[in-house]
């Protein structure tokens, strides 16, 4: 499950998993959002922080799916197959 949190990133990652996930708090300096997906910390900037924190649960959600029906374990294909997935099943919709 992703962790999203809006956070003032830090430099020291290793800290993520004490991170708060129920309890949000923005950076004002430079709205930067701290998100998890697929055991990977981001800080992320953009004008609506909660659609940030939303599309980075949806892509970490893609990406566990991925994983637990394939073998592979390597993160940037994950991400690949994650972001065709939609696409393929909407296609086997349409044919069948």
């Amino acid at each position: 499950m992703a962790t999203a949190s809006k956070q003032p990133p830090t430099k020291d990652v290793s800290t993520k998993n004490a991170q708060t996930k129920d309890v949000p708090a923005t950076n004002a300096v430079n709205g930067s959002v701290r998100v998890e997906i697929f055991d990977q910390v981001y800080n992320l900037r953009g004008s609506d922080a909660d659609y940030i924190l939303k599309l980075a649960e949806y892509v970490d959600s893609k990406m566990r799916a991925v994983s637990e029906q394939t073998a592979t374990v390597d993160s940037v294909r994950l991400a690949v197959l994650a972001s065709a997935l939609d696409e393929v099943l909407q296609d086997t919709r349409r044919t069948g």
